[in-house]
């Protein structure tokens, strides 16, 4: 009973029981909130899920078109590579070529020379020089058509008006003076479109064949001098003998014996001298 009647205990009874009160109106009060937010946000979910399909669809676009824009990229960089590929075949077959392969461009420059067309020509670099600075030394020995036209003027002819310059045969004069004969072609390249990509000029090196036609030739006209002397020694020669068959005077037949010996000798000189000829031909196509 004291405790009861002692004004602590009682402020604290009181205390106590107004938090406990404040404590459950809290919770009633927080209980109710919560729920009235949870039902605040469920009716704009369930109202925003029309509206949010397109927006979906657009992702889904965009997901494919980047998915598309990939997969270009990798055909582009397939075909970069492919590209690279055949260019380097390209370059080590042209590289190793025998004949020489100038390409001019639409300028009418050269873009692109193989080591072969630098030997033939005795010409450094001839990227970007023209046909008339290249052929400039180069005259034409044997064309279909006008003779008179110049190497450099058919290459830019074909450029130009797109004719195709057949095989022609060319003297041509390197920068270290020295000659060399050619056999040159020329076509106009197209692209896929039809445009005009530029000129390819073939040119095959035909000194060492030059040199032998110019062996046949001597050789032929040495041995059309020889069976002309021989025809006149054997003649001569037969002559003497006929009259040195006819002839009965001892001193007449020993002339004829003496200048048959001396036609003999003569024809012995005659083939000694084209044989030395011969030798001599043989030795400049071998160093030529």
């Amino acid at each position: 009973m004291k405790l009861l009647t002692n004004p602590i205990f009682l402020k604290m009874a009181l205390l106590l029981f107004a938090s406990a009160f404040a404590f459950v109106v809290a919770a009633l009060i927080m209980r109710r909130l919560r729920r009235s937010m949870d039902e605040q946000d469920a009716i704009p979910a369930i109202a925003a899920t029309p509206e949010q399909l397109p927006l979906h669809a657009y992702h889904a676009v965009i997901q494919q078109l980047k998915q598309q824009k990939h997969e270009l990229a990798v055909l582009r960089e397939e075909e970069h590579r492919r590209a690279r590929s055949s260019e380097n075949i390209s370059a080590a077959v042209l590289s190793n070529l025998s004949c020489g392969v100038l390409f001019f461009g639409p300028n009418g420059l050269v873009r692109q020379a193989n080591q072969s067309s630098k030997s033939i020509l005795g010409i450094a670099s001839p990227v970007g020089m023209d046909a008339e600075t290249i052929f400039r030394q180069t005259s034409l020995t044997a064309a279909p058509n006008d003779s008179s036209q110049t190497l450099a003027a058919s290459v830019n002819a074909v450029l130009r008006d797109g004719m195709l310059l057949p095989s022609v045969e060319a003297e041509h004069q390197t920068p270290s003076r020295e000659t060399r004969f050619l056999e040159v072609m020329a076509s106009r390249v197209l692209g896929a479109d039809g445009s005009v990509l530029g000129v390819t000029c073939v040119i095959n090196d035909r000194t060492e064949i030059a040199n032998i036609r110019r062996q046949i030739e001597l050789r032929g006209d040495l041995s059309a001098e020889m069976a002309l002397a021989l025809r006149t020694s054997l003649i001569t020669i037969s002559g003497y003998a006929q009259q040195l068959a006819r002839n009965r005077d001892p001193e007449l037949a020993t002339q004829l014996a003496a200048d048959i010996a001396a036609e003999a000798k003569h024809l012995d000189q005659t083939i000694g001298g084209f044989l030395a000829e011969s030798k001599k031909a043989q030795a400049a196509g071998k160093y030529s």
